[in-house]
């Protein structure tokens, strides 16, 4: 993986300040965060919970104060900042952290400027913003992997699994017609290639939401499909490569 530079920005008056750890961890996986702000007026009360979180991973708080009552200031200090930032030429990449569509228009702009941006944000993120990120990532489930890791009881287990989605017909098709995208004459497509399209397609779909950590379990627990690993050239590593297992009606056809 390239070590890129990113700029994690982060919406203090919107993010719950409990998945601080979970959050610096997965941004960590996409490059690293040489540029570490929160935004939010520290005067309020509700922020207090962040102060000692910013000292242990060395995030720089930015003071936002509220000048008129129903406007966010908080949002305009996150643009301003990282469009100067942009300028600046110090980063490759962006991790706006919030759960507001407010950014939109910034995700969309940062993009346009060649800035590779991850959003990371609770369920609750409107889908404009969502899909104006090269990946969008759910705070949740960063929180549900370190609470099942943590503790063995069955109860807490089930309840974890409660809060992750369900895979319905909806899923599979997208899957399917992803697969049927990157397949070669036989029908065998590459599942590196399908998890990057999935992607594209679709900044948020992430295996994490359904309860499996990585896309080849998730594929493996759907009967729609088969795998079949292979050796690359050397005989050094393995190749992961997925299909749609035919219906029984083509087979009869054969």
């Amino acid at each position: 993986m390239i070590d890129i530079k990113l700029a994690v920005l982060i919406d203090g008056d919107n993010i719950p300040s409990a998945y601080v750890k979970e959050m610096m961890e997965e941004i960590a996986k996409y490059g690293n965060p040489t540029i570490k702000r929160i935004y939010g007026d520290w005067t309020k009360p509700h922020l207090s919970k962040w102060k000692n979180m910013l000292l242990e991973n060395a995030i720089t708080p930015i003071q936002q104060y509220g000048y008129t009552t129903g406007k966010n200031a908080t949002d305009s200090a996150m643009i301003i900042d990282a469009m100067d930032i942009l300028y600046s030429e110090k980063v490759d990449g962006f991790c706006l952290v919030s759960s507001d569509s407010d950014f939109t228009r910034l995700a969309t702009r940062l993009r346009e400027a060649g800035m590779k941006v991850y959003g990371i944000g609770e369920k609750k993120t409107p889908n404009p913003f969502i899909v104006a990120c090269d990946k969008f990532i759910y705070i949740e489930i960063l929180k549900n992997k370190d609470s099942e890791s943590a503790s063995e009881s069955t109860e807490t287990e089930k309840a974890a699994k409660n809060d992750y989605d369900k895979i319905t017909q909806k899923e599979i098709r997208f899957i399917s017609a992803t697969i049927d995208d990157v397949a070669d004459d036989d029908g065998w497509a590459f599942l590196g290639d399908v998890g990057s399209l999935l992607q594209k397609k679709q900044p948020n779909f992430d295996s994490r939401n359904y309860g499996f950590q990585k896309l080849t379990p998730l594929i493996k627990s759907i009967s729609n499909f088969e795998i079949e690993r292979r050796e690359d050239s050397r005989g050094h590593k393995k190749l992961i490569y997925v299909k749609l297992k035919e219906s029984p009606s083509k087979r009869k056809k054969r």
